[in-house]
């Protein structure tokens, strides 16, 4: 049997973002200096952040995670899509901690073992723990709560394959019963639209901001049935605003947008990028 190392290695350090910690360090630091926004009132119960590299995203990614700084939240769930064909609906990491050229975070992984066992017995199956994933859209927002964040956390790590209502309601208000009453942090990682012209992505992407920022999680999956909003992590964002609501958040503000196109100058073929905050009072 293959033993599975202490530590999951990054598979994307030094091509999606900086390798070397300095020059990390000073480029996060960057996006989250750029990033001007309002005064945050009420609690900040969760972020919604973008998951291309750093070079694309990252202007974007920063307002997000500027309106986390500072915070000390002992655990920090990530949710995420898996890019990758795995043969299961919810995924997590095998390993005890993810390393970044920042340093290593802990997995919270009693907390995985009791939403995996809640899970279970609600949908039928619980999370599943693969060794060395190559999956880029959870592990590229470490970096930024490695630098915004004020003290060290526990990370609970979450990958979806099975984006539909039902799974993602679920996953959302178990795993906000994992959480109620400690001090936390959610984030949703997600992309937006991909490879429409400017013009286009804009309309989509406008769409499926409106529905994160209307609270209500259904209406994300209405959009993209409807064909009027796409958004990559769609399961990822239902289940991190499933998640908030339980633990008290009542309102999402957006908090900036852009495309690949504003940072590459092609508009003919563009991601779309949002970043977000849920907050409670």
């Amino acid at each position: 049997m293959q033993t599975v190392s202490e530590i999951r290695p990054s598979s994307i350090a030094g091509t999606w973002y900086e390798g070397q910690p300095k020059r990390l360090a000073e480029s996060v630091d960057s996006y989250l200096e750029r990033a001007k926004i309002e005064k945050i009132t009420g609690k900040v119960i969760g972020l919604v952040a973008p998951h291309a590299g750093h070079r694309y995203s990252g202007p974007v990614a920063g307002y997000a995670f500027a309106a986390a700084r500072g915070l000390t939240p002992s655990l920090v769930a990530v949710i995420a899509p898996m890019h990758h064909p795995y043969p299961h609906p919810l995924i997590t990491s095998a390993h005890a901690y993810y390393r970044t050229p920042l340093g290593d975070i802990p997995i919270a992984r009693a907390a995985l073992g009791d939403l995996s066992a809640r899970l279970k017995a609600q949908l039928g199956f619980g999370l599943s723990a693969v060794a060395n994933d190559p999956e880029h859209s959870l592990e590229i927002e470490l970096p930024f709560l490695q630098r915004a964040l004020a003290a060290p956390f526990a990370l609970i790590p979450v990958m979806v394959r099975q984006q539909d209502p039902h799974t993602t309601r679920i996953l959302g208000e178990t795993l906000a019963g994992i959480l109620r009453g400690q001090d936390c942090l959610l984030v949703a990682s997600t992309d937006l639209s991909h490879f429409y012209d400017q013009d286009s992505a804009q309309k989509l992407d406008a769409a499926m901001l409106s529905a994160a920022e209307s609270f209500d999680p259904d209406s994300l999956f209405e959009a993209e049935r409807s064909g009027k909003g796409q958004a990559c992590g769609i399961g990822a964002l239902a289940a991190t605003l499933w998640a908030a609501k339980a633990l008290g958040a009542d309102a999402v503000k957006i908090l900036n947008y852009a495309t690949s196109g504003d940072v590459s100058g092609d508009y003919e073929c563009v991601v779309g990028y949002g970043a977000g905050v849920m907050v409670a009072g």
